[in-house]
């Protein structure tokens, strides 16, 4: 059985009687229906219809909802969240102890930290219990979170105090000295909550406070449009924005991912291998999968081995960026059985299509690759049911109207390749971000005519499949060949002897720019002449994709910049041999 969060909200009052909360507890017993697999496209934009009310809180009536249909014995037995660490440690929440535990940490943030409404507070933590009940927390209390990665640094995280005003941070001991080192700068940060065993001067320690908190708690009325979070953007071209999201934005807008694209029902056990820092773990860790009455399955690992998770664990539906399909494929995928895997899909970059060719040949599975923003939900995506075309990004969402367009905003044929935009008006999706959080220009600056530019180039074929070209800036233009740097890193990707690749443009005296590729080799082919390697690999180019996209410049390096999220910073190499010239 599915949650059909688009068909069963209605408009609530801000001050809700108790009769009236018995009311609505009846009018949402008719929430569930199954789900109808390998349905067409046609037949999911028919069936997708979303009803968007005036009030929405994802936790109260979507999380709350599951726990009553829980103890109604018409849910499955899987917990919501099933965790399990390297150690063998595991916890194992059903929807009424997640509903527990939530409120608990709701009434740590309102009474201990004295938090209100649309305060901001900055969550940084590993992918640990306390994570989940911290998002599920702010949803309560209506407080607007914002994640980060571990990753950040002591100037990372003060540019997020500082730029998003937070009143409050948790985190845990790895983190807690950087944010020491830069509290002082930091005038509107009250709070420090430290998720640890021990003790911290300064710090209010998170356990002691969850264990003695009541589990009563009320749940604000939110409006579709309040603030719910803002995450920070990777900022591959500046400095990140605030990417802010309202509770329907993804409350709502990612039923499409769940029903859909990752083909969700409350007998899963779903696993996306997405950072905590990131929009795409809110995507696929909370809210697509909860949404369907899913277990969100947690593997915390000291070192990356999908291998081990699918091999060990009844995981049904997987999720993960191309590097992980590519790992497998590397290293014999043959060799692996997953017994209860059923549905692959990826996201985060373009997956080559031999990946996927050799993914199906083994494992007999396609991967349903999806394309979206931190700005987005799910914007185009390969859906249960639908031909998959190895390389492309599937067809337009529900509840997103997408074009490609040209520079003046006019829509493009079949075949030309323009920026890939979403239509806002007349009418804009509530679907989308409501803004850069305190950047009224920076927001402005994304609509061109009646679309939402997102910044990405694309083409759409004769049957309306997407293609994904490049980012707008990355686009090569080489004696007149417009050429996008995926085609070629898909190629190069291909050889045996390339771990990964980055390709940018490059100057040159007579065709103004020129293609060249920064590669990585495989430990194999590292000691390679240089010159017979590149010569190979051009070879190889010219063989795989057009001749004219080869790369006429080639740099072997170890490794590749990239942001925090792991997405390779190719306008940095750019702007590195403009300089040369």
């Amino acid at each position: 059985m599915a949650l059909a969060v688009v068909h069963f909200l209605r408009k609530i009052p801000s001050a809700m009687s108790l009769r009236a909360c018995l009311r609505r507890s009846l009018q949402l017993r008719n929430w569930c229906y199954p789900v109808h697999a390998s349905l067409s496209y046609e037949a999911i934009k028919q069936q997708y219809r979303p009803e968007v009310p005036e009030y929405f809180n994802f936790a109260r009536d979507v999380l709350d909802r599951w726990t009553e249909v829980e103890k109604e014995g018409k849910k499955s037995k899987n917990p919501a969240l099933w965790w399990v660490d390297g150690a063998g440690e595991e916890v194992r929440w059903s929807f009424e102890e997640l509903g527990v535990l939530s409120r608990k940490v709701a009434n740590v943030l309102s009474d201990a930290c004295g938090l209100q409404r649309e305060d901001r507070v900055i969550l940084i933590l590993p992918r640990i219990p306390e994570w989940w009940l911290v998002n599920v927390a702010c949803m309560r209390t209506g407080t607007v979170l914002i994640p980060g990665t571990q990753q950040l640094t002591a100037k990372d995280i003060l540019h997020r105090l500082q730029k998003s005003k937070a009143k409050c941070i948790i985190t845990d001991d790895s983190v807690a000295p950087a944010v020491d080192s830069i509290g002082a700068q930091c005038q509107s940060l009250k709070f420090k909550l430290l998720v640890s065993e021990g003790h911290r001067e300064g710090w209010l320690n998170f356990k002691d406070l969850l264990k003695n908190a009541p589990s009563d708690h009320h749940c604000v009325t939110t409006k579709c449009q309040d603030p719910m979070a803002i995450y920070f953007t990777s900022g591959t071209t500046g400095s990140p924005k605030m990417t802010e999201h309202s509770h329907s934005s993804y409350g709502i807008g990612l039923t499409v991912s769940g029903r859909y694209w990752l083909d969700l029902t409350s007998s899963d056990i779903f696993w996306n291998t997405s950072d905590t820092g990131w929009a795409k773990s809110a995507w696929s860790s909370i809210f697509s999968p909860w949404i369907q009455g899913a277990c969100v399955f947690v593997h915390k690992m000291p070192h990356f081995d999908p291998s081990i998770s699918l091999s060990r664990f009844p995981i049904t539906v997987f999720c993960c960026p191309p590097t992980a399909y590519r790992m497998f494929v590397q290293h014999k995928v043959s060799s692996y059985t997953f017994k209860s895997l059923r549905h692959c899909v990826s996201a985060g970059e373009p997956i080559n299509p031999d990946v996927m060719e050799e993914w199906k040949a083994h494992t007999g599975l396609d991967i349903y690759e999806g394309y979206g923003q931190t700005e987005t939900v799910l914007i185009c995506g390969n859906f249960k049911g639908m031909k998959i075309k190895p390389g492309s990004m599937g067809k337009p969402s529900p509840g997103y109207d997408v074009k490609i367009i040209d520079e003046n905003s006019n829509i493009l044929p079949p075949g030309k390749e323009g920026d890939i935009a979403i239509r806002v008006k007349p009418t804009r999706s509530l679907f989308l971000f409501t803004c850069y959080a305190d950047d009224p220009e920076k927001t402005e600056a994304t609509i061109r005519g009646d679309f939402y530019v997102t910044g990405d180039r694309g083409i759409m074929d004769e049957e309306g499949y997407f293609w994904f070209v490049g980012r707008a800036d990355d686009v090569i233009n080489s004696a007149g060949y417009r050429i996008g740097p995926f085609e070629v890193e898909s190629a190069l990707v291909e050889h045996p002897a390339v771990v990964e690749s980055a390709v940018v443009s490059s100057p040159d005296p007579i065709r103004g720019e020129v293609v060249k590729a920064f590669v990585v080799l495989t430990s194999d082919y590292a000691s390679h002449d240089p010159e017979k390697m590149m010569k190979e690999l051009q070879d190889h180019v010219k063989k795989v994709t057009a001749p004219y996209k080869y790369p006429r410049k080639m740099e072997f390096v170890q490794q590749l910049p990239k942001t925090i999220s792991g997405k390779i910073r190719r306008n940095e190499l750019r702007q590195k041999e403009w300089r040369k010239d």
